[in-house]
């Protein structure tokens, strides 16, 4: 018996069971597009290897043998795996299932990726999406490592090497505390609270190298008396009467209503930020990682 794994196959199988079916050698044949001969002699094969009777043959048809219900039950249910492996194999072709690596800055994934993920998944349950938060270089160094799918983080010129699409936008504002002497400056600049006091998000945040790069140019430098590393801490400490903050505008009235705050958007052109998503090569992308990004594209 230890000889049947190794010389079965699979249309042999299929052939036994639709002539069980069919009851019918030759009706089975015409289902499957073969010669009556050659049915019969792979079951006469199938039977030589086994060593019993599969069927008894009659000039109106065949009938089943005890051992041919045995390995008719078996055949059925490796037909059916094999089946359900290629439609598995095949909504894996599709971009249906499988598994997805993304990693994104804070901003995409604070004010955006929740709900756009959310509405993905209720498209596409069975896509598993692993999200990783890190700043915007280190977005661009692990896509370009391929240690991810795709990144999503601040639009930049020149990203050699890496292909991006638009997927949102978003513009800063100023947070400061209720009783702050500018509390009442609407849609300031960068240069009416630049000589205020700052807090602020890390040094490798792109945000704050943003902020870096614009007090320069007029001149200035910021002063930031704590770092922090997340918004919710960024707004608390605004709260407390620390200092003031710039982040995006949709984060700061997530908290302005908790929070002994106020908020105004900046007037500055360069405030109003593109946030894209990036990757090495689209064709190199994996069936289920191009149907997440189609999808995120098209909610942008």
């Amino acid at each position: 018996m230890e000889n049947i794994l190794r010389k079965l196959d699979l249309t042999t199988l299929r052939l036994f069971a639709a002539v069980c079916q069919e009851s019918s050698i030759a009706r089975a044949a015409q289902r499957e597009f073969i010669a009556p001969s050659a049915v019969s002699r792979r079951i006469a094969d199938m039977e030589s290897l086994i060593g019993l009777p599969l069927i008894e043959r009659h000039t109106r048809g065949v009938t089943i043998t005890a051992a041919g219900e045995t390995v008719l039950r078996h055949a059925q249910r490796i037909i059916g795996d094999v089946e359900a492996m290629g439609a598995e194999l095949s909504r894996l072709f599709a971009g249906v299932k499988g598994s997805v690596r993304v990693v994104a800055n804070l901003s995409a994934i604070v004010q955006f990726l929740p709900e756009d993920i959310a509405a993905f998944q209720r498209v596409f349950p069975e896509v598993d999406i692993d999200l990783e938060e890190q700043h915007s270089p280190d977005v661009q160094r692990l896509v370009r490592e391929r240690a991810a799918d795709f990144g999503i983080c601040n639009h930049m010129a020149g990203l050699d090497g890496l292909e991006q699409l638009p997927y949102r936008r978003d513009r800063l504002a100023v947070m400061m505390p209720a009783g702050h002497p500018k509390a009442g400056c609407r849609n300031p600049s960068l240069k009416d609270i630049a000589r205020e006091t700052f807090v602020s998000l890390r040094e490798n945040s792109a945000l704050t190298q943003l902020l870096a790069a614009e007090a320069g140019a007029l001149g200035v430098s910021l002063s930031i008396k704590i770092r922090v590393a997340s918004l919710d801490a960024l707004c608390r400490m605004v709260h407390a009467g620390l200092g003031i903050a710039i982040m995006p505008q949709q984060v700061a009235e997530l908290h302005q209503q908790s929070l002994n705050v106020v908020v105004h958007p900046l007037s500055d052109a360069w405030a109003e930020r593109r946030i894209s998503i990036v990757f090495p090569d689209r064709l190199q992308l994996s069936a289920t990682a191009e149907t997440l990004l189609k999808f995120l594209t098209q909610r942008s």
